[in-house]
C-alpha cells in the first residue's frame, strides 16, 4: 500500500477517535499523532515489499509505557494493518486519554443483563436444562 493510502486510513480512523494526524512525512513514512490531554506517538509504515512490520513509538516519556501493548502486539506472529496498529495503540492510550478500558466496558454491560433477570426465570431454565442432558431429549415450549 502506498504511503498516501496508508495516510487515508489514518485519516478515517481519526475520525473515530480523540486523535488527530498532526504530520506526515512522505520519505520517512512516517505519520504523527497527537489527542488531548498531550497523548502523542507516531507510527514508522513498512516500505512496500519490505518484510517489516509497522513501529510505534513516542517521544513523549509519559506516553512510553503505555505503547507496550502495541509494541507486543506488533512483533507477534502474522502481518498486521495500519488499522489493526492504530486500534491496539488506541487501547493502549484509553486510561491516559480519560476513558475507560474497552474490557471494562463489556463486563459493565454483561453485569447489567446479568442483575436484571428474575431468579424464578433463571431457575426454571436450569431446570429445564437438567432436564434435557438427564434423558437426552428436548423440552418443546
Amino acid at each position: 500500500m502506498d504511503f498516501q493510502q496508508l495516510a487515508d486510513v489514518a485519516e478515517k480512523w481519526c475520525s473515530n477517535t480523540p486523535f488527530e494526524l498532526i504530520a506526515t512525512e512522505e520519505t520517512e513514512r512516517r505519520m504523527d499523532f497527537y489527542a488531548d490531554p498531550g497523548v502523542s506517538f507516531y507510527v514508522l509504515c513498512p516500505d512496500n515489499g519490505c518484510g517489516d512490520n509497522f513501529h510505534v513509538w513516542s517521544e513523549s516519556e509519559d506516553c512510553l509505557p503505555f505503547l507496550q501493548l502495541a509494541q507486543d502486539y506488533i512483533s507477534s506472529c502474522g502481518k498486521k494493518t495500519l488499522h489493526e496498529v492504530l486500534e491496539k495503540v488506541f487501547k493502549s492510550f484509553r486510561p491516559l486519554l480519560g476513558l475507560p478500558d474497552a474490557d471494562d466496558d463489556a463486563f459493565e454491560e454483561y453485569s447489567a443483563d446479568v442483575e436484571e433477570e428474575e431468579p424464578e426465570a433463571d431457575h426454571h431454565q436450569m431446570g429445564a436444562e437438567r432436564m434435557t442432558s438427564a434423558t437426552g431429549m428436548k423440552k418443546l415450549d
